[in-house]
């Protein structure tokens, strides 16, 4: 364990080790019984499946850090001064107020008590960072600290069966040997070697299932639960397949797409891993690092490129000698988000570009069970391969929900701080669905007292990499994150997930508490449910194979957390300034320098040194995807203009939204996202054009050639004689084949003869 700990892997359950208890709020033991797995037959066969080495981790082949290695890149484009350094500015100013206003009060009160308590304060080290939690609360009733919540076991109704699968695939994998070893897969000696050396002694589930197939080069559709090791279960055929059959020239051979940038450093650090001790080389080309450093990389042609679609078809449109005709694997890495309509206009454009003749395969946690939603991507007969069900979550994973009532959506801040600051204090992810209330939550928490740190869009690169750095190295004790880290990221030892809100559909929500329990580890799940939001949680609830719990918090605990955060408002719009006057400095610099650069070269404004990076839609197609997709703020609000104009006027007049506005706004959120959803499966399905199937068998003897009528015949006869025949009209004799066939038909067909003589 001390050789894991000290290479940054993650460190599993063994056969022998006991599985780790969370600490219970409450001690009831019945409730400890409900929490676990019952039976003795699932534990034994999670100890087979994860062993004691299974989980990949993040020391490179070469001894570098991947994380590091990012962050190298972008190094000097970081800010001025951190976020936190200014909630600390803002606490420590308060803190001087707070202190100010006692040493006044006690003046009043006392003159020898105000010469006593001023002796002791100034012996205090003002500038301490070590406070304890308690201590910065200095609140009236101090037990709430210590008050217990409530935790009831929810019942579980049972579902209706029934269901009819729409239409089945080619062929169905999902049945596996259990006693396959990856000695048994007809390995080469590097890969085994790869996998003896990162300590790997039996296969998971999904990789028994999938390695054999991936072999056989057949096109794979595949699913399973989080955290059972899908990367490994397509790079180690891959891999195979590269090095048995070794590259004649220099060209990218296999790709692998993936739709966030920090899951692909997390899949290229994998690669690099397995691929030690062979000559196959890889490349990683995702957002927010370097262009210079990759365009060169991909010059020089690696067999394996990690890629998310933006900057993919970036390079594919504005680097020359880069090109996908020779890719004879396609990997979809959380396929489904990749089949998705926020990715649908990108992944045309690269499965346009990319062979025709390759290998397909998509691999997700709740992947789609429809093979009509699969065709974008062309497979070929593709195999299946479900381990377990789309919405089944991690096997030792404990539910919790918290009841918001109608009348109380603004609780939710003061019960998200109440459980991060009680219950859950550290390895922490809390899920918020915008990328505004993820700021505030971290601004929020700071001033709290709290090591916190953010995960979302508005950040650069280099802050999202550090944020992550800081989280696996333990620097910060909770994470806030969009769904920008829910699919994929492998972060050791995270105990907890809270959603703030419930996420768009139940895939999301499968994805968020995948964060937590993973690789056979124990972990928990905290989500806030309103009534509006009820809907999804019958649907987790019937779908859940142990027991789901109801967390209940004592009403006056969330009374006081919702009147200390009412008191911190106004240090949150401080910290909010800071930020905005910084931002402006950092323009008005930005433009000062270009300006200097221009009067230095001697160059106009219109003139530039490179020229502009071209994409494959126009701006102002791009601006009318964006339009249309992008859920904008007053749309999630109200529907309808004179409705959206009202709430316009509101929001202006008023400074800050109450924090019931704030909870709302998140909830509209996810609701508009499902109801396009909705939408788009009602909407019927274009026709595709497919490469028609070879018949599976041939039958002997001459093919029965099939009759075409009259009538298609002429229809379909482009020829010179048929287009001169036309332009005259019909001739004697087809007018009389037509009378023919009308009589045959029982029609009244007259002559022109006949009308004459009428």
């Amino acid at each position: 364990m001390a050789t894991l700990e000290s290479l940054g892997l993650v460190g599993t359950i063994a056969e022998g080790d006991a599985v780790p208890e969370e600490p219970e709020s409450d001690d009831s033991a019945d409730e400890e019984e409900l929490c676990r797995v019952p039976g003795p037959r699932r534990r034994g066969h999670r100890s087979g499946d994860f062993s004691a080495a299974f989980v990949f981790g993040e020391a490179e082949a070469g001894g570098e850090d991947a994380w590091a290695a990012a962050l190298r890149q972008l190094r000097g484009k970081r800010a001025a001064t951190t976020l936190d350094e200014k909630i600390e500015k803002v606490r420590q100013k308060r803190k001087l107020q707070e202190r100010e206003a006692k040493q006044t009060k006690a003046r009043d009160e006392d003159a020898e008590a105000e010469d006593n308590q001023t002796t002791k304060r100034e012996c205090e080290d003002f500038s301490r960072d070590d406070e304890d939690v308690e201590s910065e609360y200095s609140l009236d009733d101090e037990s709430i600290f210590t008050k217990a919540d409530k935790v009831k076991v929810k019942e579980r109704r049972k579902s209706k069966k029934g269901q009819v699968e729409a239409e089945s695939f080619f062929e169905d994998a999902s049945q596996y040997d259990d006693n396959l070893s990856f000695q048994d897969m007809n390995l080469s000696r590097p890969l085994l070697k790869a996998i003896t050396a990162l300590g790997f002694k039996q296969p998971t589930p999904i990789q028994k299932a999938c390695i054999p197939v991936g072999l056989l080069g057949k096109d794979i559709c595949a699913c399973a639960a989080t955290g059972t090791g899908k990367t490994a279960a397509f790079i180690l055929p891959v891999l195979e397949r590269l090095i048995y059959k070794p590259r004649q020239a220099p060209i990218t051979r296999v790709l692998v797409l993936v739709p966030t940038r920090e899951l692909g450093i997390q899949v290229h650090s994998v690669t690099k891993q397995l691929a030690q001790f062979s000559s196959v080389t890889t490349c990683l080309a995702v957002g927010g690092l370097d262009v210079k450093t990759q365009e060169a990389a991909l010059r020089s042609g690696p067999d394996i490129l990690i890629a998310t679609p933006g900057r993919l078809i970036d390079h594919l449109h504005n680097c020359p000698s880069f090109h996908l005709s020779s890719v004879e694997v396609l990997i979809l890495d959380e396929a489904d988000r990749m089949l998705d309509e926020y990715f649908e206009e990108q992944m045309k454009e690269i499965i346009r570009l990319c062979s025709h003749h390759r290998q397909t395969m998509l691999f997700s946690a709740t992947m789609t069970e429809e093979v009509k939603d699969l065709a974008s991507v062309s497979l070929k007969n593709p195999v299946r391969i479900f381990v377990n069900s789309n919405t089944d979550v991690a096997p030792f994973l404990r539910q919790e929900f918290i009841r918001i009532r109608p009348n109380r959506e603004g609780d939710r801040e003061a019960i998200v701080t109440a459980l991060l600051t009680r219950t859950f204090r550290d390895h922490v992810m809390l899920f918020t669905q915008t990328k505004k209330q993820a700021h505030r939550m971290h601004i929020l928490l700071g001033l709290m007292g709290l090591r916190v740190g953010e995960l979302h869009g508005n950040l650069s690169q280099a802050q999202r990499l550090e944020s992550l750095r800081r989280f696996k190295d333990e620097q910060i004790d909770i994470l806030v994150a969009t769904d920008v880290a829910a699919r994929g990221l492998d972060i050791e030892g995270v105990k907890t997930v809270i959603n703030f809100t419930m996420p768009n559909t139940t895939k999301h929500y499968v994805h968020r508490v995948g964060r937590t329990a993973r690789a056979g580890k124990a972990g928990r799940s905290v989500s806030l449910v309103g009534e509006e939001e009820r809907k999804m949680l019958k649907d987790i609830v019937k779908a859940a194979k142990t027991a789901v719990k109801a967390r209940i918090l004592p009403q006056d605990v969330i009374l006081k957390f919702r009147e200390k955060i009412e008191n911190l408002e106004k240090d949150i719009y401080a910290v909010l300034c800071l930020e905005r006057e910084e931002r402006e400095m950092q323009q008005s610099e930005a433009q000062i320098n270009k300006a200097k650069k221009q009067l230095e070269t001697g160059k106009k404004e219109t003139g530039g040194e490179s020229l502009e990076r071209s994409w494959f839609q126009t701006r102002e197609e791009r601006k009318k995807e964006k339009l249309a997709k992008a859920l904008q703020e007053f749309d999630l609000a109200l529907r309808g203009k004179k409705k959206r104009k009202k709430f316009m006027q509101d929001t202006q007049k008023k400074a800050q939204m109450t924090p019931e506005e704030r909870s709302q706004f998140e909830i509209l959120k996810s609701q508009m996202y499902a109801e396009r959803l909705a939408k788009r499966n009602r909407r019927a399905k274009r026709a595709r054009a497919l490469p028609e199937e070879e018949p599976a068998a041939v039958l002997a003897g001459p093919k029965k050639k099939k009759k075409v009528s009259v009538f298609d015949e002429e229809l379909t006869n482009t020829s010179r004689k048929a287009l001169k025949q036309y332009r005259a009209g019909p001739s004697f004799e087809d007018r009389k084949r037509l009378g023919i066939a009308q009589r045959r038909k029982g029609g009244n067909f007259k002559s022109k003869s006949r009308y004459k003589r009428k």
